[in-house]
């Protein structure tokens, strides 16, 4: 069983998110962020007693904070992660930092 924050996504020319930042909770904090593909994501939260969360930079207080679960969703086109279903900007992880421009 693992736990694991999403900071951040890249996306494609159509801007569709094709790999996510996850950070594995260990015991005294959080990891480096991992370039997980969209597959690879989707089988760490498939996995038995795995789950996430998308962890946000807090501008007022300069701190990373947790946000919303994270959940493997089949949509129309197949499978993809889903962090709030109510259509808000947070809806599928489009509102994370875009790292297309940080890291390759």
């Amino acid at each position: 069983m693992a736990q694991y924050l999403i900071s951040g996504v890249w996306k494609d020319a159509n801007k569709v998110i094709t790999h996510y930042a996850f950070h594995t909770r260990v015991t005294d904090g959080v990891t480096r962020a991992t370039k997980t593909t969209k597959a690879q994501a989707i089988a760490l939260l498939e996995a038995a007693g795995n789950s996430a969360m998308t962890w946000m930079w807090n501008y007022s207080s300069a701190y990373w904070q947790e946000g919303e679960k994270v959940e493997v969703v089949n949509g129309q086109h197949g499978k993809y992660l889903r962090s709030n279903p109510d259509k808000t900007i947070t809806d599928n992880l489009g509102h994370l930092i875009n790292f297309d421009w940080i890291a390759p």
